[in-house]
C-alpha cells in the first residue's frame, strides 16, 4: 500500500506542476474586474476561441484541475 500512495504522491505532484505552469501560460484579460461589473459584451462566453492556444491551455486546465481533485480525494482515503 505503501507504493501506491507513493505514486499517487509523485502524480499530484506532477499534476500541481502543471497546472501551474498552463495557468500562468494563460493570456490575461485586460478588462479584469472592471469589464465584468461594465457588463463587457466581449465576455469569455462570447468569444470565438475554437482551437486557438488560449482555447487548449483553458481547457488543459479544466482537465488537469479535475485529475488534481481526484488524486487529492484519493490520497485523503489512503
Amino acid at each position: 500500500m505503501e507504493i501506491f500512495e507513493t505514486v499517487l504522491v509523485i502524480l499530484e505532484a506532477l499534476c500541481s506542476v502543471a497546472l501551474i505552469v498552463v495557468v500562468l501560460l494563460q493570456s490575461g484579460k485586460e478588462s479584469g474586474l472592471s469589464g465584468a461589473l461594465s457588463g463587457s459584451s466581449d465576455s469569455y462566453l462570447n468569444k470565438n476561441k475554437k482551437g486557438s492556444l488560449d482555447q487548449i491551455l483553458a481547457s488543459s486546465t479544466k482537465w488537469i484541475a479535475i485529475v488534481w481533485v481526484i488524486l487529492t480525494l484519493g490520497l485523503s482515503l489512503i
